[in-house]
């Protein structure tokens, strides 16, 4: 049974070479560059030599695209900043040879941010499906918040991606700036428009929900960051409809809210 690695990148110098070495156990690795201009192409090339560059298309189109592009019969999905860990590894050469009628097999993924291990607050485990069985799985979901679907049956291997999702508060922030401003557009194209109950509500309900509802608080500073952080991209995501839809109204008409 022959495994692919996929993996989209995009600038990423700083975390390619990790990715890639974890999964140099793989029969191939494919590597979908978004035309990087650093040195991610330079790094990935000591790892593989199948790289295609390909402008971005968004993050479903993306992953779909290097989906297809991989030739094993088992295709296994990371993102740039995501490792296969040991245990990992050795679960899935335990798993795939008596994996007959499936489609897939869901992974859990643990986060490392700011000094430790997050296993709370919605973070762990996070049961993604991400080894799946070539020309069973699509990529699918709204940009930036992508899924992977299988068609048929899956199972679940207990054992850890790790994914070192942000570098610090800065960049966090940085993300869900990027991240907020991906989803309003989709909605905007969607013809969703901006709540005041959701701007009022759901900040301070996802707070809850992640420090408190799913234990966060076990989590220590982290966990507190996490939430506050969570709830400040809820809110961030009505503000930045509110202001997309109203700049789409046309010059000299009437505005929600006044001038």
């Amino acid at each position: 049974m022959k495994v692919s690695a996929v993996v989209i990148c995009g600038n990423e110098e700083r975390n390619i070479s990790g990715c890639l070495e974890s999964v140099k156990w793989c029969d191939e690795i494919v590597v979908v560059d978004s035309m990087s201009t650093d040195r991610t192409v330079e790094l990935a090339r000591k790892h593989t030599d199948r790289i295609i560059q390909r402008p971005w298309t968004g993050y479903v189109a993306q992953k779909q695209f290097a989906l297809e592009q991989a030739a094993g019969d088992w295709i296994f999905s990371l993102d740039a900043d995501e490792r296969c860990s040991p245990e990992l590894r050795e679960a899935i050469a335990r798993e795939l040879p008596r994996a007959d009628g499936l489609a897939g097999f869901e992974v859990k993924r643990h986060v490392y941010y700011l000094g430790r291990w997050i296993n709370h607050g919605g973070w762990y485990p996070d049961w993604k499906l991400r080894l799946v069985r070539r020309g069973r799985a699509r990529w699918t979901g709204v940009d930036p918040h992508d899924r992977l679907l299988a068609d048929g049956p899956v199972a679940r291997i207990s054992a850890d991606i790790i994914h070192h999702t942000y570098r610090d508060f800065a960049h966090q922030l940085r993300i869900v700036n990027h991240f907020s401003d991906v989803i309003t557009d989709e909605w905007i194209k969607q013809g969703r428009r901006f709540s005041l109950l959701d701007a009022l509500f759901h900040p301070p309900a996802k707070f809850l929900e992640c420090y408190i509802w799913k234990l966060g608080i076990l989590d220590g500073w982290p966990g507190f960051v996490i939430a506050a952080a969570s709830a400040f991209y809820t809110f961030a995501r009505q503000v930045k409809l509110r202001e997309k839809a109203a700049s789409r109204i046309p010059q000299g008409a009437p505005r929600e809210g006044g001038p």
